[in-house]
């Protein structure tokens, strides 16, 4: 339970800015309400989404702002007859409008947390809540179905990493692009096909494997002019998800691939204030954390950093200028870090 003090320590972005330099700042512990809980944070795992919205601001955002949306972490305070109860151990991504999770404590909607089994450790738990439900919606957005091609255009991501093996479970054929010392791991999640190649290059051995047809589906990670670059290995009436955005679409080319096109925001869930999302929230971590425990679904590499200042901007940084295919995790509770 929080101390005497009710405060507790917080890593805080006082400003947007491509440095991402963060300062360790006394914030009061957030009282819940009556459909919340509140949970002493274990880990974070930290995504690109929090670089990239660190360095270049967010509209909702007010300043000192706690960066941080994945999180696991026990249930500390829960309202009678709330589920989950205290001393449950649970999995979470957090609102984009609101602080976030690096810090000692943070609420929760009840309804959109997963209770972590026994069997599946804390800090491979906290890999799981952003990436892989960002996976699971926008192989949902684009209906993938069985014997169906899919390209991935952004092999090394953690987005990726979900929907590779994903899509291989649906049985999908799964195509996508990496630079060639990625692909060695990605072929193991259940890649058929790897691409090393870019633009022309790139073009030339996509119809050397698919012939004069496109991609049933495409998920483009990336957004702005690399999704109309996809759209063009799109084959006519596909469909093709998009996480970041998008270019104008030349019109020569909408209308010669007629696409069916899926924005993906999990963010929305909360940005809309939709309910069902939130709850939705909850049912793809539960699928990820049962999926991940019987061995279906590989989670991703991962390395611990301690909960200071110095540690948690240097990783978010990297994330920021490259990506990393092994994830960074932030051991907030004391004595989390090996």
């Amino acid at each position: 339970m929080p101390g005497p003090t009710n405060t507790m320590q917080a890593l805080v972005l006082n400003e947007p800015s491509p440095s991402l330099t963060l300062q360790v700042q006394e914030l009061p512990v957030p009282h819940i309400g009556a459909n919340e809980v509140l949970v002493e944070v274990e880990y974070v795992g930290l995504n690109h989404i929090d670089a990239r919205l660190g360095a270049e601001g967010f509209c909702r955002w007010q300043y000192p702002h706690v960066l941080g949306l994945d999180a696991v972490g026990t249930v500390v305070e829960a309202p009678v007859g709330v589920f989950p109860k205290r001393g449950t151990r649970v999995i979470f991504t957090t609102s984009l409008a609101e602080q976030g999770v690096l810090k000692r404590y943070t609420k929760v909607a009840n309804y959109a947390v997963a209770e972590v089994p026994a069997s599946i450790p804390s800090a491979v738990a906290a890999t799981l809540p952003n990436a892989g439900m960002t996976a699971l919606a926008a192989l949902d957005k684009i209906q993938l179905q069985a014997g169906e091609s899919i390209y991935i255009n952004s092999g090394c991501g953690a987005v990726a990493h979900f929907a590779i093996q994903y899509a291989r479970k649906r049985g999908a054929k799964v195509f996508v692009s990496a630079p060639q010392s990625e692909h060695e791991r990605i072929k193991a999640l259940g890649a058929d096909v790897l691409f090393a190649s870019e633009g022309e290059r790139l073009v030339q051995d996509i119809k050397h494997e698919l012939g004069p047809d496109g991609f049933d589906t495409i998920l483009n990670s990336c957004g702005g002019e690399t999704f109309v670059a996809d759209l063009a290995h799109l084959r006519f009436g596909g469909r093709i998800a998009c996480l970041n955005g998008f270019a104008q679409i030349p019109q020569e080319l909408l209308f010669s691939r007629a696409p069916i096109i899926a924005a993906v925001s999990l963010g929305g869930a909360w940005l809309a204030n939709s309910l069902c999302a939130q709850q939705k929230l909850s049912f793809m971590g539960q699928q990820l954390l049962q999926d991940v425990g019987a061995g279906h679904i590989q989670p991703p590499a991962h390395r611990t950093l301690a909960f200071e200042v110095e540690q948690v901007s240097e990783a978010l940084r990297q994330l920021y200028q490259q990506g990393a295919s092994v994830r960074p995790v932030v051991a907030v509770k004391s004595g989390a870090l090996p």
